[in-house]
C-alpha cells in the first residue's frame, strides 16, 4: 500500500525538560518508501516551559512539519489524543509519548504490516519479540497483562499488550470512531471500538521499552488501571457507545 505522510501525535504534558529529545529522534527517522512525516502536538495544559520548549524548537527545526495545539485547560491524555487525532492530514497516524520509553526507529516496524498490504491498525507490543525492555515494576508488568486479557475476552482479539502507547491506525478510520473517554481510559475504548469495525485488520509487533520510573516522570498509577477495568466492562462487556 502506497502512504505519502504518516502523522505522528504526541500529547505533551509537563515534558519541557525532555519533550527536545523525542522530537530530535522523529526527525531523524527516516520512514520507509520515502514516506513524509507531519508532527502534532498537543499541549495539555502543562504547568511548566512545556509551551516554550515546543515553540522553541520549532524555530530552529523549520525543517521538520510541526503543528502545535494547546488546551487552556488540563483535559487529560486521551483528549489531548483526540484533539491530535482530529488535526491529523496523513493517511495513517500513530501515537508518540513525548517521554523516552518508545523508540521512534521502530515506527517502520510498525509501518511494513501496512505498507505490505495486510494491516489496516498495527499495535506495537511490550511483551513480545526480542527487542530491549528496561525492567521495573513486577505488578505493573502483571496489571497490564490482566488489563489486556480481560480486554480479549470482551474483543475476541489475542493482543499480548493493549496497553501500549504505539498503536498505528488508517487516520480515515479513527477519525469515523466517536471517542470519549480523555484520561488513560483512552487504550481500552479504542481497542474495543476498533475492534468493532467490518473486516478492520489488526496485528502486532514486537518492540523496545525505556520504562521511566516515577522519580523520571512516569505519571499512570493504580487509579487509572481501575479506570481501564471500568472502561473495558463499559465499552466491551456492555457495549456501550
Amino acid at each position: 500500500m502506497q502512504i505519502s505522510k504518516l502523522s505522528i501525535i504526541i500529547p505533551a504534558y509537563n515534558e519541557g525538560r525532555t519533550i527536545h529529545f523525542i522530537l530530535d529522534k522523529v526527525k531523524q527517522v527516516t520512514l520507509i518508501n520515502n514516506i513524509a512525516k507531519e508532527v502534532i502536538i498537543v499541549n495539555d495544559c502543562s504547568r511548566d516551559n512545556t509551551e516554550e520548549a515546543i515553540k522553541n524548537y520549532i524555530t530552529t527545526n523549520p525543517d521538520l512539519d510541526i503543528k502545535y495545539y494547546a488546551h487552556e485547560v488540563n483535559k487529560g491524555k486521551g483528549a489531548a489524543l483526540h484533539t491530535g487525532i482530529s488535526k491529523a492530514s496523513g493517511e495513517y497516524l500513530i501515537i508518540q509519548d513525548a517521554d523516552l520509553e518508545y523508540d521512534p526507529q521502530e515506527f517502520n516496524l510498525l509501518l511494513k504490516p501496512v505498507t505490505d498490504g495486510f494491516a489496516d491498525v498495527v499495535f506495537g507490543s511490550r511483551f513480545m519479540g526480542g527487542n530491549p525492555h528496561r525492567i521495573l515494576f513486577f505488578w505493573h508488568t502483571i496489571g497490564n497483562k490482566f488489563l489486556t486479557t480481560l480486554s480479549n475476552a470482551c474483543t475476541n482479539l489475542n493482543l499480548t499488550d493493549m496497553e501500549t502507547c504505539y498503536k498505528l491506525f488508517n487516520t480515515k478510520i479513527l477519525q469515523g470512531i466517536e471517542l470519549k473517554e480523555r484520561r488513560f481510559g483512552f487504550e481500552p475504548e479504542v481497542t474495543t471500538k476498533i475492534s468493532r469495525v467490518p473486516k478492520i485488520r489488526i496485528y502486532e509487533v514486537g518492540i523496545s521499552y525505556y520504562g521511566r520510573t516515577y522519580e523520571e516522570g512516569k505519571k499512570i498509577g493504580w487509579r487509572d488501571g481501575f479506570r481501564a477495568i471500568y472502561c473495558i466492562l463499559k465499552y466491551g462487556m456492555f457495549k456501550i457507545q
